[in-house]
């Protein structure tokens, strides 16, 4: 209990820093996005650096959830960069573009840019290139899973050094995430829609269950979730976990007894809070 204490007392504190000056957002594509149907903010995919001051050489890109029709860029973008910082870990907040005005494939390829524009820019943000992983929450965890299950090793003839870089992630952390738009019983529909459509090709569908396309070459993985969790049933991690496990990828998972979709690092939780000891013990095995 001591310890439980503890750890959530620390969390509040990496969570609730100030910094001097709020990081600026870089454009994922600073002369306009591919397929981007305007000039406003919501047609301008980024990612906001947040580098730690004591960096371990990894680098997170943070995909905050929203049921791909909304980003939840505090508890679980900014909140999650602080907490990342306080590892030792740099972070990457990604605002990617949303439905309906966006579908598939646009908010996969804004993050796999966000991780090929992490790697070609490891040096100046003094990140090793082979520990760039990926966090996604709810539809942000479907999204990192995607980028987890579909990925390339850049285009070494490309113009643009940035896709000369590989957007495989070297480790995922999903919580309480979408995966599934296969078993309708715990598909979250809302998601489904927004990325796909009305009525998307059966096809496509499978291809973006992440639970059937999971590999051997498909990154290690850390997945929390919560028993109690009505919003995305946590069947959604256990059957991306039984892939990984079947595929012989390193996967860990928790599923805590109670809590509600959507508690971020569940700061003000005492029990549920410990979910990110939990987390720092298994990226310091990385």
């Amino acid at each position: 209990m001591k310890r439980l204490l503890i750890f959530a007392f620390l969390s509040s504190a990496a969570i609730g820093q100030r910094r001097t000056a709020e990081p600026t957002p870089e454009l994922l594509w600073p002369s306009g996005a591919p397929g981007a149907l305007g000039q406003e903010d919501v047609d301008k995919p980024s990612i906001t650096p947040y580098l730690a001051q004591q960096p371990n050489g990894k680098a997170v890109v943070v995909c905050p959830g929203g049921g791909y029709g909304a980003l939840a860029m505090d508890h679980e973008g900014k909140q999650i960069a602080e907490w990342l910082n306080s590892q030792g870990i740099s972070a990457f907040v990604l605002k990617y573009r949303l439905g309906p005005k966006y579908h598939h494939p646009v908010e996969i390829g804004d993050a796999q840019r966000a991780v090929r524009t992490v790697r070609a820019n490891a040096t100046r943000w003094r990140v090793q290139p082979d520990k760039i992983g990926v966090w996604g929450f709810s539809a942000g965890g479907h999204l990192a899973s995607s980028v987890s299950t579909h990925f390339d090793s850049g285009d070494g003839k490309a113009a643009d050094p940035i896709d000369k870089a590989s957007s495989r992630p070297d480790f995922s952390i999903l919580s309480y995430p979408v995966v599934t738009f296969t078993k309708e019983e715990f598909v979250h529909k809302g998601s489904r829609k927004n990325l796909l459509g009305e009525a998307p090709d059966p096809n496509l569908v499978e291809y973006l269950s992440s639970e059937n396309q999971v590999t051997s070459a498909t990154p290690p993985t850390f997945l929390f979730h919560t028993n109690a969790d009505t919003g995305v049933p946590p069947e959604n991690s256990i059957y991306y976990y039984l892939a990984l496990r079947k595929a012989g990828v390193p996967v860990e998972l928790h599923i805590y007894e109670k809590g509600p979709h959507g508690v971020g690092l569940a700061p003000t939780d005492l029990v549920l809070s410990s979910w990110g000891a939990r987390l720092a013990d298994w990226l310091r095995n990385r």
